[in-house]
């Protein structure tokens, strides 16, 4: 597969992404546990290797975050024996009964967003959902949970719709 300047620079941002949400999420817990005196407010004593633990976590985080939008994003087939033309407004509705809108459209391309403002956040607005037209079906393309999801019920609405 050959990867585009435009594909490197998604990743690399994804990845800043979810490395900027793992340390504001650990500085949120810390916090919490800071003001329920769980533990003392100095780093020190926080960790147990003190002041050099911040940077063993950044590390790790680092590393995660490298990783993530590799296993994070994907890409699956849903079959239908129905064409592109005849498919859209069945997408278009599926994709809205399950709090998506249409964000663009072009001939064989579609992308949607999540309307919810929590589930966007959440998703470090990486919400995005792009579904193309492929032979015999179409190919979704996004968020890993959000596309198993949204291309197993494509399948089976567009196999229904179509009579089978």
């Amino acid at each position: 597969m050959q990867y585009t300047k435009t594909d490197v620079m998604k990743y690399f941002i994804r990845s800043v992404k979810y490395f900027i949400y793992l340390s504001v999420l650990i500085v949120i817990i810390m916090a919490l546990l800071v003001l329920i005196k769980a533990v003392e407010p100095d780093i020190g004593t926080m960790f147990r290797n003190g002041y050099d633990a911040l940077w063993q976590i950044a590390v790790l985080f680092a590393a995660v975050a490298a990783f993530y939008p590799k296993i994070g994003y994907v890409e699956r087939f849903a079959a239908s024996s129905i064409d592109w033309e005849s498919s859209r407004s069945e997408i278009k509705k599926y994709m809205e009964n399950h709090y998506y809108s249409l964000e663009k459209a072009k001939p064989g391309l579609m992308t949607f967003r999540h309307n919810g403002t929590v589930s966007r956040i959440s998703r470090m607005y990486e919400d995005r959902i792009t579904i193309t037209s492929a032979e015999g079906g179409v190919t979704v393309e996004g968020l890993r949970k959000d596309v198993l999801r949204i291309a197993s019920g494509l399948e089976r609405t567009l196999v229904q719709n179509n009579g089978q």
